[in-house]
């Protein structure tokens, strides 16, 4: 339910960041990569692990999918980045009454995702699968532009529309929301199992999911790129057709708040029973 909730919640959020505008500053394009926050307090009142893996996949189908613009397996460079930023996010709260860490998970979020695709993006133009985009010869000028990006991406991302938020709704909905799930909240005296922690198992599935999402990168480069589906509906209807994705996105969420509600009463039934 998590996970299917996450999905949803996040592929609502990105429909949303596809009518708001973008301001370009010469080669410096500042927009709104994504709604952070949406993303991270699921990681945080919820466990990160299920919360991680669906958030991504949110953006894939009723975004990508259904708005006809999927790009078969580069998809999963994008997938692999945010779940991996959100997955060591949501493990660094342990209790999501305290802001300052709901604050800072929202960053290392943004951050996480961000610095990979930076890395894939320099890795493509040295490997030699990508031209240097904005002078041509000069890697260098990529590195520079790489860190300007990343830097308005974690300010406009990670905090405008990240961890200012997350801090305010996080305590807000703790205690609130798992319920209609028929979840516990989470406690901080209960550790989660299958959270993130700094090992060095962790690192080496790390730098393999880094791995990983660079080969996908690297095969849309080179025009080997499979499963792709690229109709453009948008480009055909117009805006309006964002709103399939959204009602796609609601009746998911609806039925999955009945199906949770009505998992919960099933389950109190069995326990209230007389044995």
């Amino acid at each position: 339910m998590v996970f299917v909730l996450s999905m949803t919640l996040f592929g609502l959020a990105n429909i949303l960041t596809e009518v708001l505008p973008e301001v370009k500053l010469g080669p410096v394009e500042l927009s709104v990569s994504y709604l952070a926050f949406v993303p991270v307090v699921m990681v945080c009142l919820f466990h990160p692990l299920y919360a991680a893996l669906g958030a991504p996949l949110g953006e894939i189908v009723f975004v990508d999918l259904l708005m006809g613009d999927f790009s078969g397996f580069a998809e999963l460079e994008g997938y692999i980045q945010l779940a991996l930023g959100l997955y060591i996010a949501g493990s660094l709260v342990r209790d999501p009454l305290r802001r300052g860490r709901v604050a800072l998970a929202a960053v290392v979020a943004v951050g996480v995702d961000k610095m990979l695709g930076g890395i894939v993006d320099i890795g493509k133009v040295y490997v030699g699968v990508a031209d240097a985009e904005y002078v041509e010869g000069l890697a260098e000028s990529v590195l520079l532009l790489e860190g300007v990006a990343f830097s308005t991406d974690l300010l406009i991302s990670g905090l405008l529309f990240g961890a200012l938020p997350a801090a305010y709704l996080a305590p807000r909905l703790h205690g609130r929301i798992e319920p209609l799930l028929g979840l516990a909240p989470r406690d901080p005296a209960r550790p989660l199992r299958l959270r993130a922690r700094i090992s060095a198992r962790f690192l080496l599935l790390g730098v393999f999911l880094t791995f990983v999402a660079m080969i996908a990168a690297f095969v849309e480069e080179l025009d080997a790129n499979f499963g792709v589906w690229e109709p453009g509906f948008i480009d055909q209807y117009g805006e309006r057709f964002l709103w399939i994705g959204v009602s796609a996105a609601l009746i998911v969420l609806v039925a999955v708040v009945l199906a949770a509600r009505a998992s919960a009463r099933s389950r109190a039934a069995r326990a209230g029973a007389p044995r």
